[in-house]
């Protein structure tokens, strides 16, 4: 990595982030679009550090009716080869005749018993079969009362309904420059309290070693009462900001990522959520502004807030005469 020349070394550090000071130990960015860590664990057995019910709680929707469809499936599929193990003249009733067919009633006869259906035509004989059923009611009745749980929790699990636009800008603002990014509410699940925090994480020579170093990004507005239409965060860039000075290729070299935490209120939920994002620098527009997301109903009752238009913006020069900007990387090797 290049040394940043023109590092604003006199920029406020970040409290302490859990992440890495060392870059040899670390690789990629901090945090995937999604808010998630960039983190992968390794070094104990799955099974020692598993947790079903998070992953449960956490999995995408199509995911977990997948797996409660095949775990249906796989159960029936369990207890008819049992009964067709302990004999199929122990299931009195069946009107089949060849062995598939047989088959397929014992795991309808499953599913029946497994959910506590129970049509009546076919019904167990003898001990072993019985017994075997009345092990399946007990099972589908614990199953039913997992799933039910588990589709409340996920139903019930407060979450921060928030999106962000795919790109950060440096924008063309007041006297010099921004950087700028937005974020919108996607449900009717309104925050209020809303609290921004930004933090830059950025590969910096310091001592000859190459070193992980994050700093506080402030911001013009930090909180909001109330989150209902879209919201632009702005960072400006001046003698206090870590970016003072720095070129776009120098914003490169430090592989340079901004990492954005977000904390609300939820009304609905009446409880704290928190959503996560970051920028890295392949995600940075120079000489951009966001285009208008929202605008007045054709009656001019009340307003309509577009948001598809949450990553609409259009190409601006950014100033010439600001001397502290992030100026284009050849400007500045010529300036050298």
């Amino acid at each position: 990595m290049a040394f940043l020349k023109h590092f604003n070394r006199n920029a406020a550090s970040a409290a302490e982030t859990g992440l890495s000071a060392n870059s040899n130990f670390s690789g990629g960015r901090f945090y995937n679009k999604g808010g998630m860590p960039n983190i992968e664990a390794k070094g104990m057995p799955i099974f020692a550090r598993f947790n079903i019910y998070h992953t449960l709680l956490s999995l995408p929707t199509w995911k977990f009716l997948c797996i409660i469809l095949f775990f249906f499936i796989g159960i029936n599929l369990l207890f008819a080869s049992v009964y067709l193990f302990i004999g199929i003249e122990h299931l009195s009733g069946m009107v089949a005749e060849k062995k598939k067919k047989k088959f397929g009633e014992a795991f309808f006869f499953s599913a029946q018993t497994f959910t506590t259906v129970g049509y009546g035509r076919i019904n167990p004989i003898g001990f072993a079969a019985s017994f075997t059923a009345a092990v399946e009611a007990m099972v589908g009745l614990m199953a039913f009362a997992l799933v039910t749980g588990l589709l409340y929790g996920r139903f019930a699990k407060p979450k921060a309904y928030i999106k962000y636009s795919q790109n950060i800008l440096l924008v063309p603002y007041k006297e010099g420059v921004a950087l700028m990014f937005r974020m919108v509410p996607f449900t009717k699940n309104y925050l209020v309290n809303v609290e921004v925090q930004l933090t830059v994480a950025m590969r910096i020579m310091e001592n000859n070693v190459l070193k992980n170093k994050f700093f506080t990004l402030d911001l013009e507005i930090n909180k909001a009462a109330s989150l209902i239409l879209n919201w632009t965060l702005v960072h400006v860039i001046n003698e206090k900001s870590p970016l003072f000075g720095l070129s776009q290729q120098d914003i490169i070299d430090a592989n340079t990522e901004v990492l954005v935490f977000v904390q609300g209120f939820d009304e609905s939920f009446s409880s704290t959520v928190i959503s996560r994002t970051s920028y890295l620098y392949s995600e940075w527009v120079y000489g951009a502004k966001f285009s208008p997301m929202y605008h007045p109903n054709n009656q001019n009752t009340g307003t309509v807030l577009l948001l598809d238009q949450l990553d609409s913006y259009e190409q601006v020069p950014l100033p010439n005469d600001v001397s502290f900007a992030i100026k284009n990387a050849e400007n500045t090797d010529q300036n050298n």
